[in-house]
C-alpha cells in the first residue's frame, strides 16, 4: 500500500487498529517508534543492480497500556516526516516484533490495517547465477525389483 492510500484510510478512521494476517491483534497501546525512509541498493542473484525505497513504520508496545495512538496523531507524525524526510508516495512497510522483528506489507479490510506476511523470492529466476534445483518427477523413477507394486501400500 502506498503512503497516499494509507493516509486516505487514516482520514476515515476513528480508531487505529493493526491485525496480523493470522488474526493476532497488535495491542491497542502500541506506539509508532519510527517512521522513516529505507533505501536498499543491491545486486540480485542474476547480477542485476537494483534499488528499492520504502517508507517504514515500526510498531512497538510496552507496559504503558493507557497509551493510545489516534489516526489524527499518526497523520501529524506522517506530515512532520513528509516535510523533514522529503517522503514520496512510496510503498509502506511495517516492522513489528513477534519472535523476531518481522517486515509486513499492508492491506486494509473492514476498518483495520492488515499486516501481510512478506516472503523472500529469487528476483532473477531466468538468469540466476545459482542453478535451481532440478524438478524431480516421480513418474520417471522406476522401482528396483523390490517387489513393491503401486497401490499395495508398501511404498
Amino acid at each position: 500500500m502506498k503512503l497516499s492510500k494509507f493516509i486516505n484510510h487514516l482520514e476515515s478512521m476513528k480508531d487505529l487498529k493493526f491485525v496480523l494476517e493470522n488474526g493476532t491483534v497488535v495491542p491497542k497501546h502500541f506506539h509508532v517508534t519510527e517512521l522513516g525512509l529505507s533505501s536498499k541498493h543491491f545486486i540480485d542473484c542474476g547480477g542485476t543492480v537494483r534499488k528499492e525505497e520504502k517508507i517504514i513504520f515500526q510498531l512497538w508496545y510496552s507496559s504503558d497500556t493507557d497509551h493510545r495512538l489516534s489516526p489524527t496523531k499518526l497523520l501529524k507524525i506522517i506530515e512532520t516526516s513528509k516535510n523533514n524526510l522529503l517522503l514520496n508516495d512510496l510503498e509502506v512497510e511495517v516492522e513489528y516484533q513477534e519472535s523476531t522483528v518481522g517486515k509486513y506489507n499492508l492491506d486494509f479490510e473492514e476498518g483495520q490495517f492488515i499486516l501481510k506476511y512478506t516472503k523472500t523470492a529469487c528476483l532473477a529466476e531466468d538468469q540466476c547465477l545459482t542453478p535451481l534445483k532440478p524438478e524431480v518427477k516421480f513418474t520417471n523413477i522406476k522401482a528396483i525389483n523390490s517387489g513393491c507394486q503401486g497401490g499395495s501400500g508398501c511404498c
